[in-house]
């Protein structure tokens, strides 16, 4: 119908291309309104991060501007979006309201009782698209039915379902006539805010900017070097090296379409002309399967927000030592592997996955501290911290989790020497020792002399000492 007109809601998904449930909205109508809302429920967590915070503002902005190039608007709502989002609906005379599906539980709960609410006013909702997955969960599980609780079978399963290309950029849309504006402004729409207005702050850059250009800029980017594409598995361990495709932000909130991602990575694996480079392309490949297993797992356990998946762990005997937890946090362990870490996480807003798997490790293995405080950390510091990946990487690392091999103790000592061994990574985070020798600076075993005049503390437990008693709680709790 020419004169129907459709909201969409944006949530995870801030970009006008390659966007399902944006392109289902568009064939039943032209008039096709985007709109955002600002949830309290969110916002006003423990758990948000200023940095990602700047992040989903400036997509915002540039999505505003995405919308009016293509005729229409991004209203922006602010407030509880079960009553925000049917009060505008309903103002506007919007005959649906369409959106992309979500994981989470909060989403979940929240995506039930917007529908509710819309049904007694007689709108319609369309929320059957998995626009953040390549595949639909329920399509991906075991022979028996059940959904897959181990990476590996998930993959071998995974990559053999067909997988759906990009959808057309939104275009050719009409917009709101000037009464329908007031309409809109009587029923909450407001300007675009700053993060500061938000009460967050964040002056340093961001690893990638904001917004759908950026993300499509840097897929092409990564995709055209045939160094970054092509020595994926050999680079991406490194965290001197920029060898990985850094667009971990643009996939949480949606400011790039999973489907051009896989597209791209489809391309340059079919353009391959060794093994070598095809076997680098499709770690990258698996990578991003990941992404889709730990969502997938979030889906069908939800109760993994909340607590450990394994029984050992559920009551585990932590130590929760406030004062290392605040070392750990700050960047100073005396670690130096593990505080360059943290502080690039502080500085930055971001952390290289290598080194995400070391300190979650030695947060929970050395220091003995429940994993949800690490857990929340990150997503109160992470530009692309999103739940059920956060989740999913701390789990594994805590040996609470989906992990067929469960008990992994990383030693910071050897995880330097490996994948830092120049000491560049570490130099570059803990400049107050960077003078010292690299095999000091890799095993941490640095004499107190050599610390005199540094301000870097003396670390503050003993890897062996630590881990054995881990394992030994660990020992006792399985029974």
């Amino acid at each position: 119908m020419a004169d129907e007109l459709v909201l969409f809601w944006h949530r995870k998904d801030l970009r006008i291309r390659d966007n399902l449930g944006l392109v289902a909205a568009r064939d039943r109508t032209p008039k096709v309104i985007g709109v955002f809302c600002l949830d309290p429920g969110i916002l006003d967590g423990d758990d948000i991060a200023p940095a990602r915070v700047t992040y989903m503002i400036g997509s915002l902005s540039e999505l505003q501007e995405s919308y009016q190039s293509a005729g229409s608007e991004l209203l922006v709502l602010k407030g509880d979006p079960k009553k925000a989002i049917p009060k505008l609906a309903s103002k506007l005379g919007a005959t649906a309201v369409y959106w992309n599906r979500d994981v989470e539980p909060y989403a979940r709960q929240r995506d039930h009782d917007v529908a509710a609410a819309l049904k007694e006013k007689d709108i319609e909702r369309c929320t059957q698209f998995w626009d953040q997955l390549m595949n639909d969960p329920d399509t991906i599980q075991t022979g028996g039915g059940d959904p897959y609780r181990v990476y590996t079978p998930f993959w071998r399963n995974w990559i053999k379902h067909e997988k759906q290309p990009p959808v057309e950029a939104l275009s050719n849309v009409t917009g709101l006539s000037s009464h329908e504006k007031t309409l809109a402004n009587d029923a909450g729409n407001i300007e675009l805010p700053t993060a500061k207005d938000l009460g967050y702050e964040w002056e340093n850059d961001l690893l990638l900017a904001p917004g759908e250009k950026a993300a499509l800029a840097q897929l092409e980017t990564f995709c055209d070097d045939d160094r970054a594409v092509a020595e994926y598995d050999e680079q991406r361990d490194f965290p001197a090296i920029p060898g990985t495709s850094t667009l971990s932000a643009a996939l949480k909130f949606g400011t790039l379409g999973i489907r051009t991602v896989w597209a791209a990575a489809s391309d340059v694996y079919s353009r391959a002309r060794s093994d070598e480079t095809r076997e680098n392309i499709r770690t990258w490949q698996q990578e991003l399967c990941w992404r889709e297993f730990y969502q997938s797992v979030m889906y069908f356990f939800p109760e993994l927000a909340e607590g450990p998946y394994r029984e050992p762990l559920k009551d585990f005997p932590w130590d929760n030592n406030e004062a290392l937890f605040e070392a750990w946090c700050e960047g100073r362990t005396g670690y130096p592997i593990v505080d360059a870490a943290m502080r690039q996480l502080n500085t930055t807003g971001w952390m290289h996955n290598r080194c995400r798997m070391i300190v979650a490790s030695f947060l929970t293995k050395d220091l003995i501290i429940d994993w949800r405080w690490g857990e929340k950390y990150f997503l109160q510091k992470l530009y692309d911290g999103d739940l059920s990946s956060n989740n999913g990487g701390w789990q594994w690392s805590a040996s609470s989790g989906m992990d067929p091999k469960p008990l992994r103790i990383f030693n910071p000592a050897s995880q330097a020497k490996k994948y830092d061994p120049e000491a560049e990574y570490i130099r570059e985070w803990v400049p107050e020792i960077r003078h010292l020798d690299t095999k000091l600076l890799i095993s941490g075993e640095i004499p107190d002399k050599a610390l005199e005049g540094t301000g870097y503390p003396k670390r503050v437990v003993e890897h062996k000492a630590q881990q054995a008693i881990f394992k030994e709680r660990y020992k006792n709790q399985k029974g």
